[in-house]
Formats: C-alpha cells, sequence, structure tokens
C-alpha cells in the first residue's frame, strides 16, 4: 500500500492511533520507507543500546524499554553478541552468550535472558534492532577475535532466525564493521541467509558499516537487504549527514535509508582522531540538527544515541570513551525527549509523503552548518524547511498547491507550534525565523490550509 496524497494520509491519523506502532514487515510500493501488516508506514526512531542484553538485569532492562516507549522510540538497536567482553564477560545473570565460543553452541539461560527482553520491547510496542554479533567477531582486522566462518555463520543466523521467527525484530548484519575481503562478504552473506530461512523471510534486514560509511557501499543490490543504513559516525559538529542520505536516495533499484549511527549525545567530538578536544562534547543540538537533515534528504527514519546508554555505563565499570554519566541517569537527557517531538511531526506532516526539495530554497545557507533542507510534499500540499541556526532564508511559495498557505513555524526543542500567518500570496517569501544562532533551530510548515490540519504539539 501506499499512501500518496495528505488528505489520505489524515484520514489515517484521524480513524486510528496518533502514532503507529505496528512491527516493520515489508517495504512501501514506491521504496522510499518501511511499512507494518497493513501496509501503514513505520517511522523508524532508533536507539543505540548496544549492550542491553549483555549489560542489563530484567529490572534495568523494565526500567529503560519502558522510558524510550514513553519517549516515542520505535526500534531499540541491541547486540547478541555485543562488543565490550561480549564473549568472555558473563551478562547482568552471569550467563555467557556462548559455550566455548562457538557460535555452534549457544548457551540456553543467556538467550533466555534475550528472550526476556525481546518479549519486554514486544509488550510495550517497541521492536528490537537485533545485531547477531559484533562486526569485531567476523572481521579479518580482528583476528584474534574472529569466531565465524561461513558455515556457522549461516547456523548461528539460522538458529536465531528460528528463535524470533514470530518476535518484532529487525535483523541488524554487520556490527559496526565494513566489509575488507571477499570471505568477509560470504560470511555475511551466510548469515543473512541462515536468518532468512530460520525465520522463513518474515523480517527485514539490513546492514550496519563503521562510520562513515554506507551499507550500499557493499550491498545495495543484494536481495536481502530489503533498506539501506549508513553511520554518519562521530568526527565533528556540523557534518551534513543528509549528503549520505542523498547517496542512497539516488541509487537504484530504490531502498529505504536512514541513519544508524549518528553523532552520540554527550560523546566527546571526533574522538578517534588525533588530537581530538577531550572538553568537547555533542549535545541536543547536535542530536536534533542530524535527525533533521538526515530526514528532509529522505530518510525512513532516524537512530539516536548516548554515551552513556550505548555501553550501559554504570558506576562500577570502565567507561569507553570517557562517559561520565551513569545510563540511567542519561535517559532524560533533551536530546531523547526531542526525538519524540521529531516523531510526532513526521507523523502528523506525514513523512512518507515527502520529497526532498533543495530547488524551492531561493535564497539562505545552502552549506556549513546552517545549511537549509527543504522537503515538498508528492502532492505538493505541505512543505517542511528546516533552519539549523535559525538564519534567514527565501521560499518559492508557488509550489505550495492551496488558494489560502498557512505558515508555522515548529520549535524542535519544544515540539511546540506558532501559527505565523494564513494568505494568499504564492511568491517568493523571506522569513526570519523567531532566535537565531547556535541552537537555536527552527522549522517552518507551509501548508494548504484548506486540510485543516492540526497544530504539531497542540493536540
Amino acid at each position: 500500500m501506499r499512501l500518496t496524497t495528505t488528505i489520505f494520509a489524515f484520514i489515517w491519523f484521524l480513524s486510528g492511533p496518533q502514532l503507529n506502532f505496528a512491527q516493520p514487515v515489508g517495504v512501501s510500493e514506491n521504496g522510499r520507507y518501511l511499512v507494518n501488516e497493513d501496509g501503514k508506514p513505520f517511522f523508524y526512531l532508533g536507539d543505540t543500546a548496544w549492550e542491553l542484553f549483555h549489560r542489563l538485569n530484567r529490572e534495568e532492562a523494565d526500567l529503560y524499554l519502558a522510558d524510550r516507549a514513553d519517549k516515542g522510540f520505535t526500534v531499540i538497536q541491541a547486540v547478541v553478541l555485543s562488543q565490550i567482553g561480549g564473549l568472555d564477560e558473563p551478562n547482568a545473570n552471569g550467563h555467557l552468550p556462548l559455550k566455548d565460543n562457538d557460535p555452534g553452541k549457544p548457551n540456553e539461560d543467556y538467550f533466555r535472558h534475550v528472550d526476556y527482553i525481546v518479549d519486554k520491547a514486544a509488550s510495550l510496542n517497541l521492536v528490537i534492532g537485533m545485531l547477531p554479533t559484533w562486526g569485531s567477531y567476523w572481521s579479518s582486522l580482528d583476528p584474534d577475535q574472529v569466531i565465524f566462518t561461513v558455515e556457522n555463520a549461516m547456523n548461528f543466523g539460522r538458529f536465531l532466525g528460528k528463535r524470533y521467527k514470530d518476535k518484532p525484530v529487525i535483523w541488524i548484519l554487520g556490527g559496526d564493521n565494513n566489509i575488507h575481503t571477499e570471505g568477509e562478504r560470504q560470511i555475511i552473506e551466510s548469515m543473512a541467509r541462515g536468518l532468512k530461512e530460520g525465520d522463513e523471510g518474515r523480517h527485514l534486514v539490513t546492514f550496519h558499516p563503521r562510520g562513515p560509511g554506507l551499507s550500499s557501499d557493499y550491498f545495495h543490490a543484494a536481495e536481502w537487504l530489503d533498506f539501506n543504513m549508513f553511520q554518519s559516525s562521530h568526527a565533528a559538529h556540523d557534518h551534513d549527514n543528509g549528503l549520505f542520505t542523498e547517496n542512497d536516495y539516488a541509487l537504484e533499484p530504490i531502498k529505504p535509508t536512514l541513519d544508524g549511527e549518528p553523532r552520540y549525545e554527550n560523546l566527546q567530538t571526533g574522538f578517534y582522531l588525533n588530537g581530538f578536544n577531550r572538553l568537547d562534547r555533542f549535545d541536543d543540538y547536535d542530536v536534533r540538527q542530524a535527525a533533521y537533515w538526515s530526514i528532509l534528504a529522505g530518510a525512513c527514519g532516524h537512530t539516536y544515541g548516548h554515551s552513556s546508554i550505548w555501553q550501559m555505563y554504570a558506576p562500577d565499570r570502565d567507561p569507553i570513551i570517557a562517559a561520565v554519566i551513569p545510563w540511567y541517569d542519561a535517559l532524560d537527557h533533551p536530546g531523547a525527549f526531542q526525538m519524540g517531538h521529531i516523531r510526532k511531526l513526521f507523523e502528523l506532516r506525514p513523512f512518507q509523503v515527502l520529497v526532498p526539495n533543495q530547488g524551492m530554497i531561493k535564497n539562505g545557507p545552502l552549506t556549513g552548518g546552517s545549511k537549509i533542507r527543504a522537503a515538498l510534499a508528492e502532492d505538493a500540499s505541505f512543505a517542511i524547511v528546516y533552519s539549523p541556526r535559525g538564519e534567514s532564508f527565501s521560499i518559492d511559495k508557488s509550489l505550495i498547491e492551496s488558494r489560502y498557505i498557512k505558515e508555522i513555524w515548529f520549535d524542535p526543542r519544544y515540539g511546540v507550534s506558532y501559527h505565523l500567518h494564513t494568505g494568499d500570496t504564492r511568491g517568493i517569501q523571506t522569513y526570519t525565523p523567531p532566535t537565531s544562532g547556535r541552537g537555536q533551530d527552527w522549522i517552518l510548515i507551509l501548508e494548504n490550509a484548506s486540510l485543516e490540519l492540526p497544530m504539531p504539539g497542540h493536540h
């Protein structure tokens, strides 16, 4: 089912729950977004909880998952064989995932804990983006850690596929590593076949590369790759991850794409570069900027991350990349709340009908940290324009198909909107956001006033 008009999407909004939680099982007819069993669009709003299965006990997992469900996330990305001592350090219950580090000998006690978390997530209408393994366990870059072969990768994939065949999961292969050899490619291809065989093709599959990198560089044409994922990574402020989206958006065959690992809130900026500034960290503005840039460039969703939450840092653990805040205290950092605002906006002004349209921007910053991005609904009934620094810009309003055009400012920090003007003029208009400067990003919504859509944040 393909939703092609805003009016149809608004009828869906009125006739059903505002937020659509059903598990994604396929790709839309036009190849741009994910859909659930009913053919309705699924907005992928992920959180990177890589160490969830490994480090949290049941009570802690309950707390984390309930919080993310309450904030509006739809996907939780977690790794079965995790990065930090995933093979040799027991989970919170004292169990290792494998016997003798053999993928052919899964430890039932460990996987019962994984089962519990998957089921708990499902009860909260969350989908688990399940990574079978971190990349170090198959990549030739880490020969001392490699445990996978082409044969046992197939068997491990089949084991996971069968075990979670009836659960709400998305398979995410890769685990922060790229393909360097034909042998590595064969391992990933084999694991993908095993997953598809085990779950009878019921779940979507993608690939999480090392950043900055794109799954499309390695597997875009693969039949098992249902949608692309890129990692824009953590090198610098103002890194335009929309460029990654643009790359994938232009490829054929058409497949959905999204940023599976952008800059993390409270992470040291460029931590993997020589001479990085240890006092400089990404904040909620960096998180918002990456999300809006990517979605307006054509992504089917977005992933959030936090320096403490991905590793489930606690005071009794050695921090990775200088995490200083326990994961449970980081849950309410502002960027996580603001991800919920993003989802509400793009379900009220449906993301699935938006088409990137930089041509409607007639004046304003088109490069750098202030870069304006815009997208227009395919029926031209509304447009969304993002100004990361609150700088003025000029828009060709004649592209909006309407006698009367409603103009709205949306504040991405607090998720509220302000009616600016409604009129019948259709020329080129210059807009000056209410505030400007770093952290003062604003969104302009232009829309067909006759649709009488609800104001974001006022319903």
